[in-house]
């Protein structure tokens, strides 16, 4: 083989060496089962005791942080000093898990949409009900009230939690 052809052969290995690492598949990040003795990143409550949708943020370190609650999900989540490195975030779907005692069905929280307001309850009070299909959250907000939102549609404010369990007087 003489230098110039040697070269451009090279340079082909590595051109296609380059396009096969650029098209290698993401690693799939996929939400962890809660069991009995998962508890709240947050407060330490097992999430298993408590009713309503439990959420959980993956990381690039693998540890991730499980809510009892999607109002913690998400107040962690949008806390701007947040810039962990996250790889995922799931809920449950309510659609198809029991409100009282939810497991399983986890979902990307970024597709799911979610309802403000309803009559039902969390953990720790008020809720974001999560669904993954969209008339599955309408026929939840028809029978126990609120509105209907998307990942992106919920704000810091909505999510405060300075009113959870500090103000409650039953405690």
């Amino acid at each position: 083989m003489n230098p110039t052809t040697l070269i451009r052969f090279t340079l082909s290995l590595a051109f296609v060496a380059t396009l096969t690492a650029c098209n290698k598949p993401a690693t799939s990040v996929t939400p962890q089962d809660i069991t009995s003795g998962t508890t709240c990143s947050l407060d330490g409550m097992t999430l298993a005791d408590f009713p309503g949708p439990k959420g959980q943020i993956q990381y690039a370190t693998g540890k991730p942080d499980y809510f009892c609650d999607t109002m913690e999900m998400f107040s962690i989540y949008l806390q701007p000093e947040q810039k962990k490195n996250i790889t995922g975030i799931f809920t449950q779907d309510m659609g198809r898990t029991s409100w009282e005692k939810p497991q399983g069905n986890w979902i990307d929280a970024k597709r799911a949409f979610y309802i403000l307001g309803s009559k039902k309850s969390g953990s720790m009070g008020p809720t974001l009900a999560s669904f993954s299909l969209q008339q599955d959250a309408e026929k939840f907000a028809q029978e126990f009230g609120g509105k209907v939102l998307h990942f992106d549609q919920v704000t810091p404010d909505m999510v405060d939690l300075t009113g959870g369990v500090v103000h409650d007087e039953h405690m």
